[in-house]
């Protein structure tokens, strides 16, 4: 997300509007089905939760 302003220097307006609303559907279809398969796995979201503190854990400054 960083680069946004490089990318958007030869872009229209309109361009830059449609490609963040591309952008905003998609995070917003792949949050839905985050949360769908953690309804539908509960014991894997556990599992992937559990995993991923420990690896946020693992990198944490002290």
């Amino acid at each position: 997300m960083g680069n946004v302003p490089a990318m958007s220097e030869g872009m229209s307006p309109e361009e830059v509007r449609e490609r963040l609303r591309r952008r905003a559907v998609f995070l917003r279809e792949l949050a839905e089905a985050r949360e769908l398969r953690k309804r539908v796995s509960p014991r894997r979201s556990r599992r992937e939760r559990v995993r991923e503190a420990v690896r946020m854990r693992t990198f944490r400054a002290n």
